[in-house]
């Protein structure tokens, strides 16, 4: 069992359907009394992790068809609004971003994903406001240590909460896949020196030493470098047969490229935080054809989202239909956000009782497009971990688009399938 408490020096950082630029949308009827909640929605649609943020005009528009004609709770009916805002990527600016909600909207709720850089901030604004706020997609331990709290001691946090994977997750996910390619052991890896990179470094790398592999790490690197030479002279002279990495997109695009230049070729290529979407794999050009990732939602998951009763493949299908693109991953917990939230405030006897509405949130147990996600389960208060699947990007053998992403384990998950086993980079 990995031990938390290497995590406490984990930092606050680790095409779209609608516009990019924040917008509102009153949808709803006008309610009983002009009764009305206001739920903020935070991501990062521009900048370097805007990967992340591009399916999300998609499922906002979604969310707010589904929420239309208003809920009904606690005997009101209240109109819905929804409020998104653009991270760009950036810290300071969620943080900004969501204090306007919380000041100039007046939020009843906060929404957000998406990366440490994004929400931590915005987890952070809600807290110290007295907000609810419900997030996804940053490793939990980041999220949870790396925003103050400490191992063995009672949560700090009474307004946020967090569904996300974890190291553990990437532990089992690593070790499942790895183990259909004969290597040599050896894992090259290229953690940089940021949130993520140092959760990595100190809470993965001895899990994957139990197993018997061996970790070559040059050393964390700073975001934006933009020559690798060394570390892949250093892959090249250990004969590293499995690489790893948890880099920002542009970084790893640069040392890809470097890579194929100096012949270093791994049989295992693993990436994480990019390579997780189409738009950055294609951007690699041929290079990208099998490398591994992880995915933690496709079309084939084997659930529906309770808001708008869509399947996983009909989510899939709708976001290819209405915006011409191949499906992206994040389609899967930006929707699950609105399943958590719209059931968070069915079970509060008064939705506008910010406090009662954290409460319900701490104990919450529902059905969303990512599976059951229950409140008060997880290994630390106000977490609940979800799985991640490793899996291989191929040359498309049918449909519109070049690339598909093929899921080759489910250690984490046995309901979600399994479509081929890993093949050899190299």
């Amino acid at each position: 069992m990995v031990s938390r408490r290497t995590l406490l020096q984990a930092g606050a950082g680790l095409a779209v359907a609608g516009p990019l630029a924040a917008c509102s949308s009153g949808l709803g009827g006008s309610g009983s009394g002009g009764d009305k909640i206001t739920i903020g929605f935070v991501s990062p649609r521009t900048g370097s992790t805007a990967g992340f943020g591009e399916p999300d005009g998609y499922v906002l528009d979604q969310a707010r068809k589904a929420l239309s004609n208003g809920l009904s709770l606690a005997g009101k009916t209240y109109s819905i609004e929804i409020v998104d805002k653009d991270s760009q990527s950036n810290p300071q600016r969620s943080a900004q971003v969501t204090n306007d909600l919380i000041n100039s909207n007046g939020v009843d709720l906060v929404l957000a994903t998406s990366t440490p850089e994004t929400v931590n901030p915005a987890s952070d604004a809600c807290e110290a406001a007295g907000v609810p706020c419900i997030s996804t997609i940053v490793p939990w331990e980041a999220w949870y240590f790396g925003r103050g709290a400490k191992e063995g001691e009672p949560s700090p946090f009474k307004f946020t909460y967090h569904f996300s994977f974890g190291v553990e997750q990437f532990h089992k996910q690593y070790t499942s896949l790895w183990s259909q390619v004969p290597t040599n052991k050896k894992v090259g890896v290229m953690w940089p020196n940021d949130a993520d990179g140092n959760a990595i470094r100190k809470s993965l790398g001895p899990l994957l030493q139990k197993e018997g592999y061996t970790i070559v790490d040059p050393g964390a690197y700073t975001d934006g470098t933009n020559d690798f030479s060394s570390q892949i002279a250093r892959f090249k002279a250990e004969n590293c047969e499995v690489f790893n990495t948890f880099p920002l997109p542009p970084d790893f695009a640069t040392f890809w490229q470097q890579a194929a230049q100096q012949g270093y070729r791994p049989k295992i290529a693993q990436i994480a935080k990019t390579g997780l979407f189409v738009s950055q794999v294609e951007a690699l050009g041929p290079s990208a054809v099998g490398l591994a990732g992880g995915t933690y939602w496709s079309p084939t998951f084997p659930y529906r989202a309770s808001l708008t009763g869509v399947t996983s493949k009909e989510l899939g299908d709708g976001y290819t239909a209405a915006t011409g693109k191949q499906w992206n991953q994040q389609l899967g917990p930006s929707t699950a956000l609105f399943d958590v939230a719209v059931a968070a405030l069915k079970g509060t006897p008064n939705p506008k009782d910010k406090a009662g509405l954290a409460k319900t949130v701490s104990t919450l147990s529902t059905d969303t497009v990512l599976g059951r996600i229950a409140f008060g389960t997880g290994p630390v208060p106000n977490v609940v971990p979800i799985g991640v699947h490793g899996g291989q990007w191929r040359k498309a053998t049918t449909g519109q688009f070049p690339l598909e992403f093929l899921i080759c384990e489910n250690a984490n998950d046995p309901n979600v399938p399994v479509a081929t086993r890993l093949q050899p980079y190299a």
